[in-house]
């Protein structure tokens, strides 16, 4: 009798270890790896299948509203600004941010990346490109429209089609250019960080992470912080001026208001785009400038909040720009399919 007491035990240790080894090798990445794979993140199964849901209807809205911007902008003639330009060049970021660095977000926050060193190197390569360049290009926004406002006298002399042109191919070789110096060590060896089999993880050394940190953020921030508040103070003038000679305008100086309210309008506009930019940016630099260690909760909610910048930004090109609204009708309509649409009336 004791004997067989302790054949079932044995049998029902054997049965528990092995049931063991078994769970142990579902929450692992690869399982083949016995000893250096990277376990799953272990969360509760509707949740995170109702939140991968989630992020990726904003990955698939973010994609189709920048793809929106780039075809209007790109097709019709009378879009074919200077302003409009650098638009373009943020929906083209923003565009690549949805299609690319969305869906491989998603798959880190599994905790386990499947997809190789190479892409790995190449994604967190284009995740510290896509950033510069939409910093960069916003920094150029706000440049454009200082000008406009401190200076439209001589605006379309400053600020050619050509010479945004050349600022905004600069923005964007210089962005490709400076990351892929201060993640020169990395690109060589995207293992180097990865404390675990199928861990996907960039890290910039100290003096590296504050230079990146002045460039790439509070610098950028404080140029744009300082061109808004210049161009708020001259709005507010001019418009304390128009009010006060509003009995005299003739109908040429008429036509002057309205050009002086339209400008005054792209600056507003352009102004919400960059107080938003700034408010999805700073839960992202908040750790590297408080010098704190957040929590993975954390660190996913500031990514995820820069993300959404740029499906926001669209958004708000739809509910302030009649000529997006009037181009989106004309694309999903297929009326750009005709030989004269690129001349159609937008504005």
């Amino acid at each position: 009798m004791e004997i067989t007491e302790q054949r079932d035990d044995i049998a029902l240790q054997l049965l528990f270890s092995l049931s063991m080894e078994t769970l142990e090798e579902a929450e692992l990445c690869f399982p083949h790896h016995l000893n250096t794979s990277c376990k799953r993140q272990l969360q509760n199964h509707g949740p995170t299948v109702f939140v991968y849901i989630i992020l990726s209807c904003i990955s698939l809205l973010t994609v189709m509203l920048n793809l929106l911007v780039i075809i209007a902008i790109s097709h019709f003639r009378q879009l074919h600004t200077s302003t409009n330009l650098l638009l373009l060049s943020l929906a083209v970021a923003d565009f690549l941010v949805g299609l690319l660095l969305m869906p491989g977000q998603i798959i880190l926050m599994t905790g386990c990346w499947f997809l190789g060193s190479l892409i790995c190197a190449l994604f967190n390569y284009l995740t510290y490109i896509l950033t510069s360049a939409s910093v960069g290009t916003v920094v150029l926004i706000s440049v454009d429209r200082y000008v406009a406002i401190c200076d439209p006298l001589s605006y379309s002399t400053k600020v050619t089609h050509q010479r945004v042109q050349i600022s905004v191919c600069v923005c964007w070789a210089c962005s490709l250019f400076y990351n892929g110096v201060i993640l020169h060590v990395f690109l060589k060896n995207p293992d180097a960080y990865n404390s675990c089999y199928g861990e996907c993880v960039v890290v910039l050394g100290f003096i590296t992470g504050v230079f990146d940190l002045v460039l790439t953020f509070v610098g950028p921030i404080a140029v744009i912080v300082v061109l808004y508040i210049k161009v708020f103070v001259v709005a507010v003038s001019q418009a304390r001026a128009m009010r006060s000679h509003i009995t005299a305008v003739t109908v040429q100086g008429t036509v002057s208001v309205n050009a002086n309210q339209s400008v005054r309008k792209a600056a507003r506009i352009l102004g919400i785009v960059v107080v938003v930019f700034v408010i999805c940016f700073c839960p992202y630099f908040y750790p590297s400038l408080t010098d704190t260690s957040p929590s993975f909760a954390f660190l996913n909610f500031g990514l995820w909040l820069l993300y959404c910048n740029s499906c926001i930004n669209p958004v708000i090109y739809a509910s302030f720009y009649p000529w997006f609204r009037r181009a989106i009708v004309l694309i999903v309509t297929l009326q750009i399919l005709r030989p004269d649409s690129r001349d159609s009336r937008i504005l």
